[in-house]
Parts: structure tokens; sequence; C-alpha cells
């Protein structure tokens, strides 16, 4: 339990160049208070105290605004950054290094029993706002960009944006071999399918225009050597 502690202010220190000192995140970081009371209520959810389990998560979510059902299993490392209402679903999974941002939801759709709740890898990045739902599974070394919905798998190694999200980058950078330390939390650098859309068809847009140009002097010049022909014709017959 004090090494798992440990592990928890530890990567706070890893991940946020805030951090100053081991007091200040005991004291100041609702992130390291919610992974905190998650591990008591996940103790107490296993040895079947249902009841007490779901009084300290509700606890929990009144003292950080952070929701996690004391069923929810989180391996370690997890950092939860500022945390104001992220929501981790009663069946969801959480492997080892992953890091949420404020409003991440692991939720899940309607009304199905058993796991219905998403299953994440190790050294995820799941962005501001980003929304995981379902029965799905995210792969190790997966960034998901702020704001995204996420419907389906992602395999390893692949950066998701949008909504419903879509992978846009796949195995760009692969990162299964690093440490802690090296985890890649620049979610805002990610990029924008969207615009890369509306640039091709710019870019399509002006071809057509060069194009159109070009059929303009071609017939130009014809209606040229037509009215030069003609006038010749004149010349001629007068």
């Amino acid at each position: 339990m004090w090494r798992q502690i440990k592990r928890d202010i530890q990567v706070i220190f890893e991940r946020d160049p805030a951090a100053r000192s081991v007091l200040e995140v005991i004291l100041c970081y609702p992130g390291f208070h919610a992974i905190l009371l998650h591990r008591i209520a996940h103790f107490f959810w296993r040895k079947g105290f249902k009841l007490l389990a779901r009084l300290i998560s509700q606890f929990n979510r009144f003292l950080t605004g952070i929701e996690i059902h004391p069923g929810a299993r989180i391996g370690k490392g997890l950092f939860i950054d500022h945390g104001m209402g992220v929501v981790i679903g009663e069946t969801a999974e959480i492997g080892d290094n992953v890091t949420l941002y404020q409003g991440v939801t692991l939720g899940g759709t309607g009304k199905e029993k058993g796991k219905r709740h998403p299953t994440i890898g190790n050294n995820v990045v799941i962005g501001a706002g980003a929304k995981v739902l379902g029965n799905i599974c995210i792969g190790d070394n997966v960034k998901i960009g702020a704001g995204s919905v996420v419907l389906r798998d992602v395999p390893a190694n692949c950066t998701v944006v949008g909504v419903p999200g879509k992978i846009v980058v796949r195995d760009g950078r692969n990162i299964a071999d690093a440490q802690v330390s090296e985890i890649d939390l620049r979610h805002e650098d990610l990029p924008d399918p969207v615009a890369e859309m509306l640039l091709c068809l710019q870019r399509q847009i002006q071809r057509l225009e060069r194009r159109i140009e070009e059929l303009e002097g071609k017939s130009l010049e014809l209606t040229s050597l037509q009215h030069a022909d003609g006038l010749q014709g004149k010349v001629r017959t007068s």
C-alpha cells in the first residue's frame, strides 16, 4: 500500500511541472486524493462491502469532483491532472502509466449488463473532455485528443481525434519500449483531419482554376487564329 502511494506521488512529479513538494502533492492534488480513496473503496468492494465502498466513492466525488466507481480496476501510475468532471465506470479497466485530463469520461452505453465500460492499455494519454464509451479496448501508447468521442476499438500506437474519433496517426512513433518519464503528454499537438480535408479541397480548386485558365487561354488563341484566317480570306477575295 505504501509503495503504491509512493508511486502515485512520484508520477505527479514526473508529469506535472507545477508540483513543487511532496507536501503540496498530498494536500493540494485532487487527482491524488481521488486515486487514494478509490483504492480504499476498491478494497472494500472486493471484500463484499458494496455499500461502504459506494459511500467512500460518493465522498470521493464530493471532495474531489472526480467520480470513480469502486468496481473500476486501476493499474499503477495513473495520473489525473486537475480532474474535475472525470468519470470512470464500474467495469472500466485502466492499465499502467495512464494520464487523464479534466472532463474525461470512461463510460458505458445503454443498459447492458456485464462488461460495459472501456479497457485502457498502458501509457495512454486521454485529453481534456474526451469521451471513451462502451466495452471497447484502447491499445497501448494511444493518444486521444481533447474533446474526442471514441466508440470503437483503437489499436496500439495510434492517435485519435474528432467526433466520432478517427485514427489519424498509426505507428507514427512506436513508444512500446518507452519509460514512464518518456510518456508523450503533448495531447494538444495532434493532426486536424477536418483542416487537412479543407486544405486538400483548396489545392484541388487551385488546380482546377489553373486548368480553366489554360483552357481559356487556348480558346482565346484559337479564336484569334480563326479571326486572322477570316481576315486573310477577305483580303484574298477582295
